[in-house]
């Protein structure tokens, strides 16, 4: 579904933060997930504007990542390796499939590691939703493919088109590809999962924005004196 769309230079943090901004004016409440790429600025934005919800780092583009930094002939062992790992059971199991993860190659491929545990909660956030969205919520390549269409489309005419062109042609290119997206099965256990996560997020920001309680100056015990008639 197409919720909001705009014209934009850069993914810096202001941009992106109008962006999300201007969704909320309209109505938009804190999402359960938002799927990013690495973009630093995109991520603050996200972290700013909806501080009730889990951010899923695209498991593509990290995996991408990973091989730039991977020796050929070890990539296809590290590649097993780090989807087991952003593909298993659950957080927990993930957290142990990574401790392996490092202790495989953390003497020998620092680069690969380092790439592999950054900002490595966010890799698996999609483990605490329903099985059956997870293989739909972990990357952001189902977006990446309308720029590709984009690219194309404008590289073929690249003086014919100003803002408003580009942005009816990136309309028609989202409501084209809606109509051919998956839809995600939510029958009542999932219902009962995603509720249960909304609440969880609800209790950790409450937790998060809760104010610090002072002692009370006035509520100190009071001093008995001699001179007072009991």
């Amino acid at each position: 579904m197409l919720l909001h769309l705009a014209p934009g230079t850069k993914e810096d943090t202001a941009s992106c933060t109008a962006f999300f901004e201007d969704l909320k004016r309209r109505g938009l409440a804190d999402p359960l997930l938002a799927v990013t790429d690495g973009a630093p600025g995109l991520i603050r934005a996200v972290e700013t504007c909806f501080p009730r919800t889990v951010r899923q780092s695209c498991l593509v583009h990290r995996l991408r990542n990973l091989r730039s930094k991977a020796p050929e002939s070890q990539w296809p062992e590290i590649a097993i390796r780090a989807r087991a790992c952003c593909e298993a059971a659950s957080p927990a199991l993930a957290r142990l499939l990574r401790d392996d993860f490092v202790q495989a190659y953390g003497r020998e491929l620092p680069a690969v590691v380092q790439c592999f545990t950054d900002d490595f909660d966010a890799c698996i956030a999609h483990l605490r939703f329903p099985l059956r969205h997870r293989k739909v919520i972990r990357t952001t390549n189902l977006l990446e493919r309308l720029f590709l269409e984009e690219r194309r489309r404008t590289k073929i005419i690249p003086h014919a088109f100003g803002e408003r062109p580009v942005l009816k042609l990136m309309y028609a290119a989202v409501i084209r590809a809606a109509d051919r997206w998956r839809g995600l099965t939510v029958g009542e256990f999932e219902q009962r999962q995603l509720r249960a996560i909304r609440e969880e997020l609800d209790r950790a920001h409450a937790e998060r924005v809760r104010p610090a309680v002072k002692p009370n100056a006035s509520a100190s015990a009071v001093k008995l004196s001699s001179k007072v008639r009991t």
